[in-house]
């Protein structure tokens, strides 16, 4: 039996091996921050923000002042720090455990240029920041598919299947 290869078929195939070619690396934070869906405020108790960071799916939250601007931030480990610690997370502020000097990006912000500041700064979350005040949020999940693999980018948040 004789194969016999087409000029259709070649065309076929290196149209398919383009096509499969990954997009382009986002450029800047926008392209791969989620919007701010969960924040507290300072006063409220640490459990609750426990509460909203299981409910919520979150690692984080930014905590935001009484204009809405972001003014701190509370992650899963300063809550588990302050529980190693013997602190009762329903009597304890979040305005206690917050990380106050807070880093910020813009949405132009750089993939690249925030996973520098994360790594500088060794912190795994970045809060984006607009004209109209917090846009977003940034973890470093995000900025890593974003750098490593453009496939797995465009998979969702939860999941984690092999690109194709």
């Amino acid at each position: 039996m004789t194969a016999t290869i087409s000029k259709e078929h070649i065309m076929t195939d290196a149209s398919a091996q383009q096509s499969s070619q990954p997009p382009p690396t986002p450029d800047n934070v926008a392209d791969v921050m989620r919007p701010p869906l969960t924040t507290v405020e300072q006063d409220d108790h640490v459990a609750a923000a426990a509460y909203l960071m299981k409910h919520a799916g979150e690692t984080a939250l930014t905590v935001l002042d009484a204009h809405d601007q972001p003014i701190g931030i509370i992650t899963e480990a300063d809550i588990a720090h302050a529980v190693a610690d013997g602190k009762d997370v329903n009597s304890v502020r979040i305005h206690d455990l917050m990380t106050t000097h807070l880093t910020v990006v813009n949405t132009t912000t750089s993939v690249r240029d925030a996973a520098r500041i994360m790594t500088a700064g060794r912190f795994r979350h970045l809060p984006v920041v607009g004209d109209a005040g917090l846009v977003g949020m940034v973890d470093i999940t995000d900025v890593c598919r974003a750098l490593i693999d453009t496939a797995i980018f465009r998979l969702p948040r939860t999941g984690m299947a092999k690109p194709e």
